[in-house]
Order: structure tokens, then sequence, then C-alpha cells
């Protein structure tokens, strides 16, 4: 289901928003994307092991990102493709409604807070949850971690009164991603893969 605007939105996201604007009110949203860029700067400043962000820090991260964006792109969209058969648009039935600035601000977006949530809380909750009920190895624990975090990233787009229509390509390419992005995560930090997130977001929606 799909409100009037038109635009997709993460279920999470809407949770989330909605979580704030209940305790703050109209100022809500705005103080929750607040902490969202801190968090993420904060991450972004402690992958550097607490050194300098320069300029050119930023700039050499923009670019592998987008090299990551077009290779990630590529790559899941092609295995999808094998998995499930010809790949269909994941644009179909009118899923990108909405304004230019708003589905920008949506793609920049989930490049923060999806990762935030996802690959920083909720993988890291799950991995440890797993060594402490079930006394598996850190290696085991990740490995499952990461499996499970990939299926909720996936089934969180399709909650929620701004959610997708379910499709089972669309289903099968999240999936794919979350795992991708997941083991991003792992190897070269929270800043690459939230930029990797957003630029892939900014070249699907736009």
């Amino acid at each position: 289901m799909r409100a009037s605007g038109g635009v997709v939105r993460n279920g999470a996201d809407v949770l989330l928003t909605g979580i704030f604007t209940w305790l703050l009110g109209p100022r809500g949203p705005l103080v929750f994307m607040a902490l969202v860029i801190g968090g993420a700067l904060w991450l972004i400043v402690r992958d550097r092991r607490g050194g300098r962000v320069s300029p050119s820090t930023l700039a050499a991260m923009l670019g592998e990102s987008l090299l990551l964006a077009l290779v990630f792109g590529l790559v899941v969209g092609t295995v999808t493709a094998q998995v499930v058969g010809p790949l269909r648009s994941l644009a179909a039935g009118g899923a990108l409604e909405g304004s230019a600035l708003s589905r920008l601000t949506l793609s920049l977006g989930a490049g923060l807070y999806e990762e935030l949530l996802f690959r920083v809380v909720i993988v890291a909750l799950l991995a440890n949850g797993f060594r402490l009920l079930f006394g598996t190895s850190r290696l085991t624990s990740g490995v499952a971690a990461t499996v499970l975090g990939a299926l909720l990233f996936t089934a969180f787009h399709y909650i929620g009164p701004f959610g997708e229509p379910m499709r089972l390509e669309s289903f099968v390419f999240r999936a794919l991603a979350g795992l991708a992005f997941s083991g991003l995560y792992l190897t070269r930090g929270f800043g690459i893969t939230a930029w990797t997130h957003a630029l892939y977001d900014v070249a699907v929606l736009l």
C-alpha cells in the first residue's frame, strides 16, 4: 500500500520517524535526521581510527563509493536475473512516483539510516545474540546475523503505508544487496557502505 505521494519508503524509516513524531511532535523527524547524521559522522571518524577526515579523504571515499555503486548494481542485478529469470524493472507499478526532491532525499537518507539500523545495529545485535544464546563461534554468528539481517532489510521494504508491492525479483534483489552491503560494511566500514548505498539508490530512484 502506498500513500498519495507515491514515494516508497522503508518500513523502518516510517516506524522510527513515527516514534520521534509521537515523542516530539512536528520537530520529531528533524531531530531523528539530526541524530542519524550525527551518528553517521561519528562512525566515519571512528572508521578512520580517530584520524582527521580531510576533504581529500572524503573525495576518495566518494569516488570509491560511486564505483562500488555501479559494480553492485551490475553484479547484484545479474545474479538476480540468473536466480529468478529475466529481471523486470524494479520501478514497475509506479513505485518511483513523487517529486525529484523527495526521491533524492529518500535516496540519501536510506544510505544513512538503513545502514545504521540494519548493518551497525541489527547485525551486531543478532551476532552477539547468537553467541550468547547458542554459544556459536564469532564467524558462525556473524554469517547467521548477516543472512538474517539481509532478510530483515528486505522485508522492511514491503511493510507499512509506504511499502512496495511484494514481487519475487525485487525481494531476491534486495536480499542479495543486503548481503553485499553487510560484506562491504565488515570490510570497508560504515562510511563507504552508506555512500555506496545512497549513490546506488540515487541512480535507481532518480
